[in-house]
């Protein structure tokens, strides 16, 4: 039997659950997860492998429209991940408008690329209104195979690995055979960071961080990380830090167990908070720190 390979790309709007589906599909926690919309701000593959196939999955931020350029950014993410898909995962969920963004969704039906749509939380709805979902979208979208799932409770996943299996197309594999992911270990360190921020604060703040690695020592037995979250404004700063640093010192500790549990090894992690002023609209700060612009 002949080698196969391909991108599966998940598309949708924010808080579906995209990064719940990525992770249980990969097999290890890549994306972080909250409740919160717009969690996910890169586009970040997951590899998984076999002696047969190598599937990509593509977790991608959110659709939205934007209102600043790293919200630029990530929409940017998500076209160009409708682009290069061999299979596209579409994924709403019981409770999103279908025309919350209907421009990104007239793009996604007009693709020759086979789609997957995938109704998630379905384990919170009724079985009559699961059934006007599925006939909402087999005629909103004609061409797509429809899988009603609970990602969280791992309900109808293995039927969509299946069926991705069997539309990927014949390649040669694009990464090593032992490639877990394209994103490197201090972009994870740093997600699980964010995450912590993303949890323990409330409205504007957590979208108004941004965490930056600037030290990894490595020895045998013990990693001294320096992390930097940067603010937009100067009055986030001192939220961040709370009264006599205990809010950042609970961040400091929640994130250093995780870290450890992600590296396997003991960890010394300092945080520090700066202002960067406004960088969700600074070129020069978000191209460095990953993000692509028109």
């Amino acid at each position: 039997m002949s080698h196969k390979a391909g991108f599966v790309n998940i598309l949708g709007n924010p808080n579906v659950g995209k990064s719940t589906l990525s992770n249980e599909l990969v097999g290890e926690r890549l994306s972080i997860i909250t409740s919160k919309a717009q969690t996910t701000r890169h586009r970040i593959f997951g590899i998984v492998n076999t002696e047969e196939y190598q599937i990509i999955f593509s977790d991608t931020p959110g659709v939205l429209k934007p209102n600043y350029k790293l919200q630029e950014s990530m929409l940017k993410f998500s076209k160009s991940a409708l682009n290069d898909a061999d299979v596209i995962i579409y994924q709403t969920d019981p409770y999103e408008k279908p025309d919350k963004n209907d421009e990104f969704l007239s793009a996604v039906k007009k693709t020759d690329t086979p789609i997957l749509l995938v109704i998630n939380k379905i384990d919170l709805i009724e079985q009559a209104r699961l059934d006007e979902l599925v006939d909402f979208w087999r005629n909103e979208v004609p061409g797509a195979e429809i899988f009603p799932m609970s990602a969280l409770h791992k309900f109808n996943v293995q039927n969509l690995m299946n069926r991705i299996v069997e539309l990927l197309p014949e390649s040669p594999p694009y990464f090593d055979k032992d490639a877990l992911t394209d994103r490197p270990e201090r972009f994870f360190i740093a997600e699980i960071i964010r995450e912590k921020i993303l949890m323990h604060y409330k409205k504007e703040i957590p979208y108004s961080v941004e965490v930056e690695i600037e030290e990894f020592l490595e020895s045998e037995d013990r990693v001294e990380i320096r992390a930097l979250i940067h603010v937009a404004r100067e009055s986030q700063k001192g939220i961040i830090i709370g009264h006599k640093g205990t809010k950042l010192k609970w961040v400091g500790t929640e994130s250093r167990k995780d870290i450890e549990a992600f590296i396997k090894k003991k960890v010394h992690l300092t945080t520090f908070v700066k202002v960067s002023k406004d960088w969700r609209d600074q070129d020069n700060f978000l191209r460095g720190h990953g993000y692509e612009l028109k």
